[in-house]
C-alpha cells in the first residue's frame, strides 16, 4: 500500500476534486452549481481553493466562457483514471443488472455503421432486454475524442480511429469497400469491370466533399472517376441510386445493409481497395464502469462478420 501523507492529503478534500471535473465539464460556474446541487457562491469558492492547491488559474474567463488552462487540462487526464475507479468502488458501477430500472446508452456512430450494427443490437435488446434503450449520435474521427471527454456519448463506433492516451477501444470487426448500384437500371451485373466502373458516373460520400478512397486508388493508376454528387452521408444513397445513373463505393458492411432492403446490387470493385477495422472506444476514465463493459459484450455479440471482398479475377477489362 502506498504511503499517504495525511497532512498533505487533507489538503486535497476530495470534494474539491469533483467540483474541478464539474467545472471542466461545464465550462461554467453557474451550470456547474447547478449540476452538483450547490449554490454559485459554494462552487466560486471551490474554483477560489482549486487554484491555492494547483498554483494555476485553471479556468480563465475569454470570449464570454471559462476556457481551462494547459495545467487544467492536464490535471483532467491526470485525475481522470483514480476519479473513476473510486466512483466505481463507491457506487457499485462493477456490477450491472440489464433487467432494473430502464438503462439507456448513448452510441457514438456514422450512418455506414449504424446501418449494418445496430438492427441486429435493437433486435437483441427487444427479444432479451425490453427495458433498455439506445439512442445514436452522429460521430467522427475529427469529433469523437471530445464527445467521449464530455460525455455526450457513452461508446463510439468508428473506423480506423486515431488513438489518445485518454482514450481504449478494440476492434469490433473488419471491412473493406463495394460497389453498390441498381443493376436492373443500369443494365450491369456483377462484378463491374474496369471500364464500367470508370466510365459511369459515381456518387461520393466524403468528409471533405471532394475525394475519397476511389480516388486514392486510381490515382497512381492514372485514372480517373467522374463524380456527379457528394454528401456528408451514406444514406441518402438508397434514394439516390434508384434515381439516378450512378454507382456509390462505400464500405462493405453498409453496402450489404443498403442491398438486404432496396434489392441495389453489391459488387466488389475492379479495383485494390485497403481493408479497415472498425472499434469501439470509450474513455479511460470509465474503464471500470460495469454498464459499457455490458454494452461493448453486446456490441461484440452483434458486430457485422468480416466483409473484406477480394477483387475477382473476372473484374478487369
Amino acid at each position: 500500500m502506498p504511503n499517504i501523507y495525511e497532512t498533505e492529503f487533507r489538503r486535497a478534500d476530495l470534494n474539491l476534486i469533483v467540483t474541478f471535473f464539474a467545472l471542466m465539464e461545464e465550462r461554467s460556474v453557474t451550470r456547474a452549481a447547478h449540476k452538483l446541487l450547490l449554490s454559485q457562491a459554494a462552487v466560486s469558492a471551490a474554483l477560489g481553493r482549486l487554484r491555492t492547491l494547483f498554483d494555476d488559474p485553471l479556468l480563465i474567463r475569454a470570449a464570454g466562457q471559462m476556457r481551462p488552462t494547459p495545467r487544467a487540462l492536464q490535471l483532467e487526464r491526470d485525475l481522470s483514471p483514480a476519479l473513476a475507479i473510486m466512483h466505481s468502488t463507491i457506487v457499485g458501477l462493477d456490477s450491472f443488472d440489464p433487467a432494473e430500472g430502464r438503462p439507456r446508452f448513448i452510441l457514438g456512430v456514422s450512418d455506414d455503421i449504424e446501418a449494418a450494427v445496430l438492427p441486429g443490437v435493437i433486435r437483441r435488446l427487444r427479444r432479451d432486454h425490453p427495458n433498455v434503450s439506445i439512442v445514436t449520435r452522429q460521430t467522427n474521427q475529427h469529433v469523437v475524442g471530445e464527445q467521449l471527454e464530455r460525455d455526450e456519448i457513452d461508446l463510439a463506433i468508428v473506423a480506423t480511429p486515431r488513438t489518445a492516451p485518454e482514450h481504449e477501444g478494440e476492434i469490433l470487426f473488419a471491412s473493406s469497400y463495394s460497389c453498390l448500384y441498381d443493376g436492373a437500371r443500369l443494365g450491369l451485373s456483377s462484378p463491374l469491370t474496369l471500364d464500367d466502373f470508370i466510365s459511369t458516373p459515381h456518387l461520393l460520400v466524403s468528409y471533405s466533399g471532394t475525394r475519397g478512397a476511389v480516388d486514392d486508388a486510381l490515382e497512381p493508376q492514372g485514372l480517373a472517376r467522374t463524380v456527379i454528387a457528394s454528401s456528408t452521408h451514406f444514406s441518402s444513397l438508397m434514394v439516390m441510386l434508384k434515381a439516378v445513373d450512378a454507382i456509390a463505393t462505400i464500405p462493405t458492411h453498409a453496402a450489404h445493409a443498403f442491398a438486404d432492403v432496396t434489392g441495389l446490387t453489391v459488387s466488389a470493385p475492379p479495383i485494390p481497395m485497403a481493408e479497415y477495422t472498425v472499434s469501439v472506444l470509450w474513455s479511460r476514465r470509465r474503464s471500470h464502469d460495469a454498464r459499457l463493459r455490458w454494452l461493448r459484450a453486446l456490441l461484440r455479440q452483434q458486430a457485422p462478420a468480416p466483409s473484406a471482398p477480394r477483387r475477382p479475377d473476372t473484374a478487369t477489362s
